[in-house]
């Protein structure tokens, strides 16, 4: 599934490795797809040809790739609960209400238009009076 990040550089060197940008950033900003921080984090393994441009170049691991990864490696691991790359997702909000983060917060980070559907995470944190920590409490 992953290749080295190595070969991304490589591939910048032979000239397959500009990204695909959208809404004409490609144009507005011409040296962008070959710029570091426009690179994708998991690049596919392969080289295709850009049907729009007819540039050859490594796209972006696909979703379903990422999906089957986790699924097998939840299977390898002989976990016997339902998990899903989704469950990341679930378990980074839960975890950053845990650590006292405000729920405006991870609505914004969750990208969520409306705070009650955010709201949904707090059912599990149940604490009670213990909701609220003094500070001297984490020492």
């Amino acid at each position: 599934m992953n290749i080295d990040p190595r070969q991304v550089c490589d591939d910048l060197r032979l000239g397959l490795g500009e990204v695909y940008l959208p809404y004409a950033l490609d144009r507005k900003y011409p040296n962008a797809p070959k710029e570091w921080k426009w690179q994708y984090v998991f690049p596919a393994a392969k080289i295709s040809v850009d049907p729009r441009s007819g540039k050859r170049r490594r796209h972006h691991l696909s979703e379903d790739s990422v999906h089957r990864a986790v699924k097998g490696a939840i299977r390898q691991a002989g976990i016997n609960k339902h998990g899903s790359s989704h469950t990341f997702r679930h378990s980074f909000a839960t975890h950053l209400l845990e650590n006292g983060y405000d729920i405006r917060t991870v609505q914004e980070l969750l990208g969520h238009k409306d705070v009650r559907t955010t709201m949904i995470y707090t059912h599990v944190l149940n604490r009670g009076g213990k909701g609220v920590m003094s500070p001297l409490d984490s020492y």
